[in-house]
């Protein structure tokens, strides 16, 4: 792979230093609270005898929390990520190499 030095690639300005295992676990606890919430409502129904209710609840609530949490990290992270840029981008035009006369002395 090339070497990008503004750190996006082309398909959406996403950087590379997002970690495949930071993904893989938002995935794992995806899946985890929707399976945990599904089993919850599946037991509920079984005891209180109302087939299809509780089971669809505990899915639209796993899934729906678990997508707001998700979303809300991603974001996180993307605004934690542009905040770096900026910041690398402010104090790079001060160091000195960025200087015309190339010294380094103010």
């Amino acid at each position: 792979m090339v070497d990008d030095p503004e750190g996006e690639n082309r398909s959406g300005g996403a950087s590379r230093d997002q970690s495949p295992w930071a993904l893989a676990g938002l995935g794992m606890q995806f899946f985890l609270t929707v399976l945990v919430m599904v089993y919850a409502g599946s037991a509920l129904d079984t005891r209180l005898g109302t087939s299809p209710l509780f089971l669809l609840l505990g899915l639209l609530v796993g899934g729906g929390g678990s997508f707001v949490a998700s979303y809300r990290r991603l974001m996180r992270d993307v605004a934690r990520r542009e905040a770096a840029k900026r910041d690398g981008r402010a104090t790079s035009s001060t160091s000195p190499s960025a200087r015309p006369d190339g010294t380094g002395e103010a």
